[in-house]
Order: C-alpha cells, then structure tokens, then sequence
C-alpha cells in the first residue's frame, strides 16, 4: 500500500461555491489583495479586513462538499496513515466530508489568532476589530490565515510527508503559489511518483508524470475507485 500525500487547492471547492481568486466576477475581485489579505493592509484597515474573511466565512457556511472532497474523506478512512491531507484552502469542507487531520497550511476560516499573544481558537461567524483575545484580553483579533508576506503552517509536517510520498498528486491547484507549487519536485526527488488533477493544467504541469484533466467532481471519484480498487478495498 502506497504513501500519498495529496495536495489541494482551491479547484478541489470551486464547484461547492466558494470562488478562486481567478473567478471574474467573485468576492476576491471585489477587493485589493494589498487591503485584505495582508499584514499591512490588516495594519491599515483592519475593519475592512474583518468585512472580508466575514463575507468569505458566510460564503464558506452556506457551502457543502462536494464528491470530491467526498472521495478523499473516502480515502482518508481506508488508510488513515498512509494518506495525508494537504490543503491550500481556508474552508473546512474536507472535515465536513469526512476527513481528519487535514493539513491547513494557509490557515482556516472558521480560526481566530490573536496578532499579539499569537492565541488561537475558534472564530464566530462575525468577527470584529474590537473583539477581545480570549487570552490576553486584547483587542488583537485577526482570522487565522496566513497571509502574504506570511509563512505558511506546517512545512516540516509536510516536508517529511513527501520524503516519505510514493505518490504525490496535486488537485485544484494553480502551481502559481510557492512553497506548495515546488511540491511537486520535492517529492520527485525523493522518488515519488506524481499526478496533476485539475480542470485545467497548471503553470507546473509539466513536472508531473502523468495529468488528467477534467471537473475536480468527476475525476477526483475516479481516481479514488482507481486506488482503493487497487488496494482491494
């Protein structure tokens, strides 16, 4: 049985409702990435900033997996130690599919960070400037994402997953971002063989052994059937 490590971006929530920052007409064109989505523009503005992740946070409750996340829920439950999880996304419609101990390397929508104490916990649907930190008392609140300029959670985690990958399969992703982008290559070095599923080939396509391409709804289910067949299961 082989060790996978998957990594998903935002195409793996695109046919749940919740846009890409590619989208013409969604929230993220909206505003100036400079205003909302980073630490100067939370310095600056931080009620905008605020307004922002709310809207997102709504977007993201009235949202539902899809059967991509349904299929890698399924996975996940075949061989929980042998698949690991990786997300770029903020929402948390792969634990509301199934899965557990996702990898949020961007952070969650649903999570509030104290800017101060560096506090976290669970974030209420609305969230404010003048919101206390539950610690310190503080009025400190930010959403716990990571932002640009920010470094991303969990790279050691990650890092030694794809040392240990026999397979590596990047799903939604745009091969724009670093560090994820360079994933692919990380685990080709370390031997692993590599798969792109996305709705379109990505800016690093052509590091992969073999892409498939298609709606994340459709050949996301059939690449699970494919290993779990595979795997008898």
């Amino acid at each position: 049985m082989q060790n996978i490590v998957i990594l998903t971006g935002a195409g793996l929530s695109a046919e749940s409702g919740l846009g890409t920052f590619r989208d013409q007409h969604g929230l993220w064109t909206k505003y100036d990435l400079n205003d909302v989505a980073t630490p100067e523009g939370f310095a600056r503005n931080p009620a905008l900033v605020h307004d922002f992740y709310n809207a997102r946070r709504a977007n993201c409750l009235g949202a539902s997996p899809n059967a991509a996340h349904a299929a890698l829920a399924r996975l996940q439950r075949a061989a929980p130690d042998r698949v690991c999880l990786v997300t770029q996304n903020v929402d948390d419609l792969l634990e509301r599919a199934g899965a557990v101990d996702v990898v949020h390397m961007h952070g969650q929508l649903n999570r509030a960070l104290c800017a101060d104490c560096g506090h976290r916990w669970d974030a209420p649907q609305v969230m404010a400037p003048s919101a206390p930190c539950p610690a310190c008392a503080r009025a400190a609140t930010r959403p716990d994402i990571v932002w640009f300029g920010e470094y991303p959670y969990h790279l050691d985690r990650i890092d030694r997953a794809l040392m240990r990958a026999d397979l590596f399969v990047a799903i939604g992703t745009s091969g724009n971002v670093y560090p994820a982008a360079g994933f692919v290559q990380q685990a080709a070095a370390a031997g692993a063989a590599t798969l792109e599923l996305n709705l379109e080939a990505s800016a690093t396509a052509a590091l992969f052994e073999d892409t498939r391409l298609g709606p994340a709804s459709q050949i996301v289910p059939a690449w699970v059937a494919e290993v779990l067949a595979h795997w008898g299961g």
